[in-house]
């Protein structure tokens, strides 16, 4: 009797002793893994009596336990830091992309009836951006950006920071603010909308009645589920190109509103010195500029738009007498194919409605582009410009004349390409 009783304790240990060695080794491995392993091990050792039904029931829960505290303690360790506002996080990049502008044109070029430089035909790389942006956490990202051009007619190339700025985004997109060089709030909001940038520039950075970027502070934001945006610039006034301080600052705005899904509607503002208001400088008068825009666009079948400006002594800031200008512009496109599309805008606009109301520009343009691939379109594209009563400085260069019938006439055709990578 004692001998049964010591072989039956002694088996009890030796089973509880194999019990605790298998339940640490199953709780060692993954056990989803190796599942079909441990559940034969079990098996086994419960068939041959080495385990009891409790025994087994207990060290597969054990088992199962163990694995499960295992994986979350593992998940969490290789987890990344969260990122907190000013220091760098596992999530931060660097993200390199670029857009040019490169045409093959013949452009005609009349002064009073006589035909002038740079009419005649050759390539020009309109436009080169080279971007670096650079995500330091969730909330603080930098932005880099040059602008390059080499317009045969110049024979030279100029090289310009356009964009340089450090930017902080709260409330989920509800507000941004960039300190630096950075995109005004009309002309990148008109140019997005009509979509032919490369084939032409929006009718007020066309007139060089505002530009598409300046040094400042800007601040701006989407609310109502990105229905409502707006942007606020407080800048030096003299454009990307011409950092230079001035004695006041200028100030720009824009709000816009997409009712629809497609439709916005936007109105902004200018007023400021344009610059010109430096130590010495006698000013006259503040430039300004108002506008407004309504668009419906629908990426995958067309594009149509109506943008109106009007303007009070933008060219008169360091000159005694008062002049207004006002114009506007029309334009739509649609798409005959998934990459083939027809385009056309009118723009219309007196240049000096106080001082010279004779002085007016009229622009039309009609093309078709086809998108050889994602990031290449191309158009065959023609372009007239007219200027009756005066002389004007437009993206397309000086067209009319200060004497003399004070006509201009611009004509150009050919092939515009917009590559971005």
């Amino acid at each position: 009797m004692k001998s049964r009783v010591t072989t039956s304790k002694s088996n009890a240990v030796n089973r509880a002793l194999l019990a605790a060695a298998v339940s640490a080794t199953l709780g060692a491995v993954s056990l989803p893994a190796h599942a079909d392993w441990a559940e034969n091990l079990l098996n086994s050792l419960r068939a041959k009596g080495i385990l009891s039904e409790s025994d087994y029931q207990q060290i597969l829960s054990q088992a199962r336990n163990e694995q499960g505290a295992a994986a979350a303690k593992q998940a969490a360790a290789s987890a990344p830091a969260p990122a907190t506002p000013g220091q760098a996080s596992a999530g931060s990049r660097l993200t390199v992309s670029g857009t040019s502008f490169i045409d093959l044109t013949s452009i005609d070029l009349k002064t009073n009836g006589t035909r002038v430089a740079p009419s005649g035909a050759s390539a020009d790389i309109k436009r080169f951006y080279l971007a670096l942006d650079h995500k330091f956490d969730s909330t603080w990202s930098g932005n880099l950006t040059t602008d390059a051009n080499f317009i045969a007619a110049d024979s030279e190339t100029q090289l310009y920071i356009k964009k340089a700025y450090v930017q902080g985004s709260f409330l989920d997109g509800a507000l941004w603010t960039r300190l630096g060089s950075a995109n005004m709030p009309w002309v990148p909001f008109s140019e997005d909308l009509y979509g032919y940038r490369f084939v032409e520039t929006p009718v007020v950075d066309r007139l060089k009645f505002g530009t598409s970027a300046d040094w400042g502070v800007h601040v701006g934001g989407s609310a109502i589920d990105k229905k409502v945006d707006y942007a606020l610039s407080a800048v030096n006034g003299n454009g990307y190109k011409n950092p230079s301080r001035s004695k006041s600052v200028d100030f720009e705005g824009r709000i816009s509103f997409m009712p629809l899904k497609g439709l916005t509607v936007g109105a902004g503002f200018y007023d400021g010195y344009l610059g010109k208001r430096t130590e010495g400088a006698l000013t006259q008068h503040e430039a300004q500029r108002w506008d407004a825009l309504v668009a419906y666009v629908n990426p995958d079948a067309f594009r149509v738009g109506a943008e109106y400006f009007s303007t009070k002594n933008w060219t008169q800031v360091l000159l005694a007498p008062s002049d207004s200008s006002n114009g506007y512009s029309l334009w739509g496109s649609v798409n005959l194919s998934p990459k083939l599309g027809l385009f056309a805008r009118y723009d219309s606009a007196n240049l000096s409605k106080d001082l010279n109301p004779s002085f007016k520009d009229k622009y039309y343009n009609l093309g078709l582009s086809y998108a050889f691939m994602k990031n290449v379109t191309g158009a065959i594209a023609y372009k007239h410009e007219a200027v009756d009563g005066g002389a004007i400085s437009t993206a397309n260069g000086t067209i009319g004349s200060n004497a003399g019938a004070k006509t201009g006439r611009y004509d150009e055709i050919g092939v515009w390409t917009q590559v971005k990578f």
